[in-house]
């Protein structure tokens, strides 16, 4: 398994030395791939929730592909965007799709010239409201108490809103600790986006990758950094992938008067009520998604695996292709589900990326 610090300089030329000389064939799954010669990198760089979905497709893919390495860096987002427009990556994990003005021919180093970028959905996940509040195991919130708690307009834990919604718990006359992501974040772009979709009198701001800064709260760096805040704060409250919330408290949701919890299977419902972007190439799958459908879980994150639609070295693309086919497989879904407890891409839309995987050169 390969799951390294990320040295641009220093993988743009084992990028480049290692697919040198390579040919490329057809796709398949983990167990045979569609690049030959010797020893083949592949470099990956972003979405931090991804990280335990990652090491196991990595992992799988490696064992069943030994003359291949695959690195991936989870250092957010916003990072991995960057990288691979920079052409520092051969590909990136992304919790949100580009926007517009992101796309278009000639943007990215790594693709050929007259080639955009396809944003392929691999990893859906929930985004659980965490918490570590002393003497207290389960909470539920409406969005529009967690929008005043992250937007500092409730700033106690006894506060009534509060009360409102968990009749019985007696909560600590204590003062809230919010913990938001302070990098450049998908989560929080998500994050944000739910509140301004369900509760757009208290959360004014649109959706951003970077939590509002004069919001206050505590910030702290990855999903990584937000979960030790926030168990090893008194308190607290944060906002992370529900994968990695482990033993910390998860809040319900309130929805439409029913309590959700953040589950794989109420995650996976959203797209179901979701639109692809419009304007984009049939094989362009990133999708607008609809919050405020009738029960709906609304935090979901949707994470991407941004690559060329044709590569400059077709060796990249090929390796690309074979890689993104495994984990968007049934295999590689059932996987990430194993180990990150993500919810698997439904059967209609496997078969949606799948096609668009195929056609990546």
């Amino acid at each position: 398994m390969k799951i390294k610090p990320f040295a641009a300089a220093a993988l743009v030329t084992a990028t480049a030395l290692a697919f040198a000389g390579c040919a490329s064939n057809e796709t398949s799954a983990a167990g045979s791939t569609s690049a030959s010669g010797g020893s083949q990198t592949l470099t990956g760089v972003g979405s931090s929730a991804q990280k335990a979905a990652q090491e196991k497709w990595v992992a799988t893919f490696q064992t069943a592909n030994p003359a291949i390495t695959v690195n991936y860096s989870p250092d957010g987002s916003g990072a991995g965007r960057t990288q691979f427009i920079a052409g520092a990556a051969n590909f990136a994990g992304s919790d949100r799709p580009l926007k517009d003005e992101e796309m278009g021919a000639g943007t990215f180093a790594g693709c050929a010239a007259d080639s955009s970028a396809l944003n392929l959905p691999v990893y859906i996940s929930p985004i659980a409201v965490i918490f570590n509040v002393d003497g207290v195991k389960d909470l539920t919130f409406d969005t529009d108490t967690i929008a005043g708690i992250f937007s500092g307009k409730i700033t106690k834990w006894n506060d009534a809103a509060i009360a409102k919604t968990n009749p019985g718990v007696t909560l600590p006359d204590a003062n809230i600790t919010a913990v938001h992501r302070g990098d450049d974040s998908g989560t929080t772009n998500n994050f944000t986006d739910t509140l301004n979709k369900t509760s757009p009198t208290v959360w004014t701001q649109p959706a951003a990758d970077t939590f509002p800064a004069d919001f206050g709260g505590e910030a702290a760096s990855g999903t990584s950094g937000v979960i030790q805040a926030v168990s090893g704060g008194s308190n607290t409250i944060g906002y992370a992938d529900a994968s990695a919330a482990k033993d910390l408290g998860k809040a319900s949701i309130l929805v439409n008067g029913k309590a959700l919890q953040p589950t794989a299977e109420a995650a996976a419902s959203i797209l179901d009520h979701s639109k692809t972007v419009a304007g984009r190439d049939a094989n362009d799958l990133a999708y607008t998604l609809d919050r405020t459908s009738e029960g709906v879980y609304p935090a979901v994150l949707v994470s991407y695996a941004i690559v060329c639609q044709t590569y400059k070295d077709a060796a990249v693309g090929a390796l690309v292709r074979d890689y993104l086919g495994y984990i968007a497989s049934a295999d590689g879904q059932s996987a990430a589900a194993t180990a990150a407890g993500s919810a698997p891409l439904s059967t209609a839309l496997q078969a949606k990326v799948k096609t668009a995987v195929a056609s990546i050169k």
